[in-house]
Parts: structure tokens; sequence; C-alpha cells
């Protein structure tokens, strides 16, 4: 990835876990008002994944779907640049929507130049090495083949298996400890070695937060983007560096 932010351009906004549903409208609303209010005017948006409470497919039939993807086209056409990579609840948004809505589809890393300082972004969850149980389920429903099979199942099919895996997944969140669900410290080194970057950014843990990482002798800063279940927030970014906003919803 080659995306470039220029110093001095303006501003860019990072945010991730938003979660939309038509049973939330009060966080659907919230975004709405950012997309209107703050990101309008900015260089560029970054939807780190889980923009979606689900996603069955491109066929996704929430009040919610179609709504968000006119209000992202109507900022991309005001000249902001929109860029989305999948998170674990909505890696089924392919090509159809994200031309509807105007954004463009990021690979999870993608390492970009940020106002000068090599960046990477990801959605979060592949941090999260010590949860290897996810980890497994990650890599079998992940699979090109995997999704291939689910999107020519029957939506209301999909429907189901959608919120059998909601259901499933919140279930197994309470018997794991809080630390296994967070990012390995270890991992989170390995991958800013390996992009050769200063500066990551990521969201999935809903642990909002800046963290610094010594990589190699040097200090390498680490953002944690807010969910928007109770809370709603982001990360901005310019050339003088990154701040993180976070307010209740």
């Amino acid at each position: 990835m080659s995306l470039t932010e220029k110093p001095g351009a303006g501003r860019t906004y990072f945010v991730a876990d938003l979660h939309l549903t038509d049973e939330r409208p009060a966080a659907t609303g919230r975004f709405f008002r950012f997309l209107q209010d703050e990101a309008a005017g900015a260089d560029a948006l970054y939807i780190l994944g889980d923009l979606f409470e689900a996603w069955i497919g491109d066929d996704h039939d929430e009040q919610v779907a179609g709504d968000t993807a006119q209000r992202l086209a109507t900022l991309v056409a005001a000249g902001t640049r929109v860029y989305f990579m999948h998170g674990n609840r909505d890696f089924m948004l392919a090509e159809r929507y994200a031309a509807r809505s105007g954004m463009k589809l990021l690979a999870d890393p993608a390492r970009i130049d940020l106002y000068g300082v090599p960046t990477l972004l990801m959605h979060g969850d592949t941090l999260c090495t010590d949860d290897t149980a996810y980890q497994d389920f990650r890599r079998r429903v992940r699979h090109p083949l995997t999704r291939a099979l689910l999107r020519r199942l029957p939506r209301a099919l999909r429907s189901r298996m959608a919120r059998q895996a909601r259901a499933g997944s919140e279930a197994a969140k309470t018997h794991k400890a809080a630390a296994i669900m967070d990012a390995n410290a270890d991992e989170v080194v390995r991958v800013l070695r390996e992009h050769q970057a200063g500066r990551l950014i990521h969201g999935h843990t809903h642990r909002p937060a800046q963290h610094v990482h010594e990589v190699d002798g040097r200090e390498c800063e680490r953002w944690v983007v807010p969910d928007w279940y109770a809370r709603w927030g982001y990360v901005v970014c310019d050339a003088r560096g990154c701040t993180l906003r976070v307010e209740d919803l």
C-alpha cells in the first residue's frame, strides 16, 4: 500500500468498531453527525473494520446500510477520501458496497505515509495472538473459499448464521481472561519491525489508548481507536502528530 497523506495538507481521521445496526440508532446518528461536522473537509477518513455489527454480504438489507452508503458517498464527493479495512464482523463487505459508498478497500495490514511518518494500519484482531481459539476460527472463516461459499447461501440463512455467530462470540468472551483478548505486546513489536513503521493505529480491542513500544532502540507509537457502544471517538492525525478523542455516546 503506497498511500501518502502529505505534511501540511490538513488532517486525517481513523475510526473503528462502530458496529452500526438498525438496533442502535444513537450510534448511527452520532456517526452521521461526525461525518458532517468533523470529517467533512479532512484529507481522508480510514474505517479500520467493524463499521457494521454484522455484514452478511453486499445484499445486506438493514436501513443503516443504505443510509451509511449515501452519507459516505456524499463525503467522498466533497473531496474527502474514505478507506475501509475489514473487521471481524464485516469481512464479507465487498467491492459492490464499497463502490456504492465511494470507499476504497484496504488490505490488513496496510502501511501508509501519514504526514511523513510510516504508519501501519490494522483492524487489530490479528494482534491478539494469545486468543488461539479465535485465531484458528479467523483463519477458517476468512479463507477465500469459505467466503465464496457463504456468499452463495440464501440471505435468510446467512442472517441466521450471523446472529448465531454473534451470540457465540459474546458467550465465548465470558470464559476468557481479559488479557487474552488484548493485543500481545511482542506481536505489536514484531509487526512494527516487519513493516518498518514508526506508528501503529488499530481498533478491535475496545481499549482506546496511546501506547509507546520500543522497537530496536526507537520509540514507536500505538494508537487504539475507541468502539462506538456506550462511547464514541476517533484518532485524528496531522503533520504535528495524533490525538485520541473519546466521548460518551
